[in-house]
């Protein structure tokens, strides 16, 4: 049976059994800052387990896409060298929220595994919590087994807990016997399914009282389960990862270095489907993990004699239908994200190729020396990390397999002194969770009507709630107070989807402006004069489906179940319409002009501009530029249709819409279609494209690695802009004295006239430097040059220090020029193994520097800096 019908097979047994079939949520958790990924199939079900979102589901079920490679849950390390251990896998989950007890928990478990799958029971055996009598006789009952087969356990590994408070419980494990006696027992002995009974909720003392619902949450590995259906102890001879295997082997042969190509194929799916989810390699958090797998993968590709790129060649096997190892079918933005997976793959490799080479020489010349058993100092692995790049990750690898101990403490304590580093702390995904105030809300009001799409005015919406500005519910409000209004109905669409929230006002039975704070003054009564209350709110935000209204209450009072007239500000939402509606102009135009690898990153939809960032690995030309914005142009001219359709997400997505990588959607999505741009999107739109007017681009720039954004302006913005341009030509040619249509080829003379300028000033500068008296000491068998150079610029005496070749010499200059004071310091070849310049330029300023092991420099504001050099180098 493959992996893909095992997956089937589950999914569909639960759905008989009255479960509602959940799609995978992303592995970048949503409304959980405490995850850096998904790593557990109940992960998007937590807020219901913890009773904080409430639900009319009874039962689910899933198969979820999960992630061990950072953070408290990392399985990194272990990948390659053990049977069962992944960074990504796959989570078969059933769920009950308060519905099912223990007893059906453990039937379904056993019907599913005896019959659908099915497995010999007698090479199955159970493990219960000690105290758990319950399940000890309904795994009797259900089972047959004795009770030999019928495990009691004492520690945590069978009581299971969120946290150190909230929902836990005992749990019980399904574990299936390899029977072959030359395996080890880690090896033979398998668990296979974890069955959670959350049956008490854990106070700060400890002490567990009874829930008043029951839940269930199971999880088994899919990797696992199919590993035991096909008969093989180990994950990786299962016909997904025998496929991936087959092709990395079919490049590189060597079929011996099973590790390798373990670590090749797991650490590509998984990062195959961080690339799905717009995660790029990058210096810091999950961009940082991605990074971490592919050069781990990279450097065992090296290791098995394999020097190009590779990894791009082997990500088609999982969206191949003809594969073993498909996944396209379940995972379609596998399928959709193909162009910008293989490019960042491939990018990747080569820009780490010269880093790898580099660091595997120098650890090499590090471990000349060193037997199995002896150690790796803690400083030489920084120097490794710090200096040049080499990924610690790596570094331990190679240690491992030549059995040599790493010092870690020494590491650490390396990394310390360099205060300088400033190194990447992941602090969650920078989203706030979810509030329990807005949930408490939803609960007791229901999602609000929003009714912008139609309506610019509702005269007939009701005030549900009115929160202070400590989001505590009160009953009325007083001048100058700040608040949240909850209507049952609005037609202010809330802050999502990139676009900012509207403005606009209510009226009371007159009004409640929505406009920035500051725009009227406190005494204003321009409004209509029997209004009761009058308040600027300053946006309207979306949490959950819940609108609030931001509101500073400008006059009089506003009361709960008060009736409004709601009012949005109708020409600053035109204008979010027209740059909502030119940002997917633009994303259409960038793929067609740039390719289809493009995929949003992020946006911003303002009423005075639009931001659009996009997965791209180059610079965008000026012509290419061009070429975008005559295309968003031409079609603004064609005057198309926009308009919206109601349908599913598979219907859409077959019919070529673009989704957001890692977006959850609902089955029923929004698709906003312009000619033949097709987006998911809950934002508001023109009606034609003719009222966008013009699109203007005014910048285009890199905002990390990978990622690029553009810029742009419209309507009426765009036009000014153009004319402050043309202003600005004016004043440069009124400046050069020339005609406007001369000022290039005369700031080209200007330019020329500087450079030669510059080139004699330099010359000089050179002569100055060259006529001073520089004197050299020696200390310990090395040459100590040092001087200081007033008035001269730092970039030149930089040129003068690398003229410099004499061997066994450490050279220490300043430079001094506007009161500031630049130290350079060189060390030649053959003395960078004794003395590193970023070590001892640290060590006698305390301060960071750029640079690297032969030549460095920093600020300096020490006057006695020679002494301190003369001193260290002495030690």
């Amino acid at each position: 049976m493959k992996l893909n019908e095992i997956r089937e097979r589950f999914i569909k047994f639960f759905v008989r059994n009255d479960h509602k079939q959940i799609s995978s949520s992303p592995l970048i958790p949503e409304h959980d800052p405490t995850l850096m990924f998904t790593n557990a199939g109940m992960v998007q079900f937590k807020n219901i387990f913890t009773g904080t979102q409430k639900t009319d589901m009874k039962r689910a079920v899933s198969s979820q896409k999960c992630l061990r490679a950072g953070g408290k849950h990392n399985d990194l390390e272990n990948v390659g060298y053990t049977t069962r251990h992944h960074t990504f896998f796959e989570m078969l989950g059933n769920f009950s929220f308060g519905d099912y007890s223990k007893e059906t928990a453990i039937e379904f478990a056993w019907k599913f595994i005896t019959e659908e799958l099915p497995l010999d029971k007698n090479r199955l055996f159970i493990t219960i919590y000690h105290t758990d009598d319950k399940s000890y006789e309904i795994w009797r009952k259900v089972s047959g087994f004795s009770s030999d087969k019928i495990i009691r356990i004492a520690t945590d590994d069978n009581f299971w807990s969120m946290g150190t408070t909230g929902p836990c419980g005992p749990c019980s494990e399904i574990f299936y016997d390899h029977a072959k006696p030359n395996l080890q027992y880690d090896n033979r002995i398998v668990e296979i399914w974890n069955l959670v009974f959350m049956e008490f909720n854990k106070d700060e003392e400890g002490n567990l009282q009874k829930l008043p619902k029951k839940c269930i949450d199971t999880g088994m590995g899919l990797e696992r389960i199919a590993a035991v259906v096909q008969n093989v102890y180990d994950n990786y001879e299962i016909d997904l990862f025998s496929a991936l295997i087959s092709k990395s082997q079919e490049y590189c042969g060597d079929v011996e270095n099973k590790v390798a190509h373990k670590v090749i194929a797991d650490h590509l799916r998984a990062a195959v489907f961080l690339i799905a989810e717009g995660v790029l390699p990058g210096n810091e958090g999950r961009n940082y993990v991605l990074r971490r797998l592919i050069r781990r993968a990279v450097r065992y590709i090296h290791q098995l004699g394999y020097n190009d790129p590779l990894l791009h060649h082997i990500f088609p096997v999982l969206i191949d239908s003809t594969s073993l190892a498909y996944m396209g079918d379940v995972y379609p933005e596998l399928t959709r994200a193909k162009s910008l997976i293989e490019t960042t793959l491939k990018s990747e490799e080569e820009n780490f190729k010269d880093t790898l080479m580099k660091g595997i020489n120098l650890l090499e010349k590090f471990t000349t020396d060193l037997k199995p058993g002896d150690t790796l100092s803690g400083e030489s692995a920084f120097k490794l990390y710090d200096t040049y790049g080499f990924p610690l990750d790596i570094t331990l690898d190679i240690l491992k397999e030549r059995k040599i101990n790493f010092d870690q403490k020494g590491f650490y304590n390396a990394m310390k002194e360099q205060k300088e580093r400033a190194r990447a702390k992941w602090a969650g995904s920078g989203e706030k969770s979810v509030e329990q105030v807005w949930f408490n809300l939803i609960d007791k009001f229901g999602k609000t009507e929003f009714v912008g799409y139609e309506f610019s005015e509702v005269k007939d919406a009701k005030v549900l709630a009115i929160l202070s500005s400590k989001n505590e519910e009160i009953d009325s409000t007083k001048e100058g107070e700040k608040i949240t209004i909850i209507l049952d109905k609005t037609p202010f669409y809330g802050e999502s989807g990139g676009q900012v929230g509207d403005t606009g006002s209510f009226i009371i039975p007159s009004v409640i402006p929505v406009l920035d704070t500051g725009i009227q003054k406190k005494n204003d009564r321009s409004y209509d004069h029997t209004a009761e209350g009058i308040a600027i709110v300053e946006n309207t935000k979306k949490v959950n489906d819940l609108y609030l209204h931001r509101c500073i209450v400008k006059f009089g009072s506003i009361r709960k179940d008060n009736i409004v007239t709601a009012s949005i500000d109708k020409k600053r939402r035109q204008n979010l319409r027209r740059n909502h509606s030119a940002t997917h102009l633009l994303h259409f135009a960038l793929r067609k002009i740039l390719g289809n690898h493009i995929t949003q990153k992020g946006s911003l939809v303002a009423p005075d501009r639009l931001r659009f960032d996009f997965s791209h690995n180059t610079q965008v030309t000026h012509n290419q530029l061009f070429l975008i914005e005559d295309m968003v142009n031409s079609l603004i001219r064609e005057n198309l249709s926009a308009f919206t359709k109601i349908q599913s997400m598979n219907q859409a997505i077959d019919e070529g819409a673009m989704a957001l990588f890692g977006e959850k959607y609902s089955n029923q999505v929004r698709v906003v279609n312009i000619g033949d741009s097709k987006e998911l999107c809950g934002g508001t739109h023109v009606e034609r494209t003719g009222e966008i007017g013009l699109f203007k681009i005014v910048t285009e720039c890199s905002i990390a690695f990978g990622v690029r954004r553009v810029e742009a302006l419209t309507g009426q913005e765009a036009i000014n802009y153009a004319r402050d341009n043309e202003i600005n030509l004016k004043k440069i040619a009124e400046l050069v004295k020339v005609p406007v249509n001369e000022i290039i080829s005369r700031l080209s003379i200007l330019n020329q006239e500087r450079k030669e300028s510059e080139t004699k000033i330099k010359s000089l500068y050179k002569k100055l430097v060259n006529a001073e008296n520089i004197k050299s000491i020696e200390i310990n068998g090395m040459n100590f040059i040092s001087h200081s150079f007033t008035d001269i610029p730092a970039n030149i005496v930089r040129e003068f220090i690398l003229q410099q070749k004499k061997p066994k010499t450490v050279i220490a200059f300043t430079a001094t020029e506007k009161n500031k004071t630049v130290l350079i310091v060189k060390v030649s070849k053959d003395l960078v193994d004794k003395v590193s310049t970023k070590e001892l330029i640290s060590t006698v300023t305390g301060k960071g520097c750029g640079g690297n092991a032969e030549l460095a420099q920093t600020g300096c504001d020490s006057s006695d800096i020679f002494t301190a050099i003369y001193s260290y180098l002495t030690r």
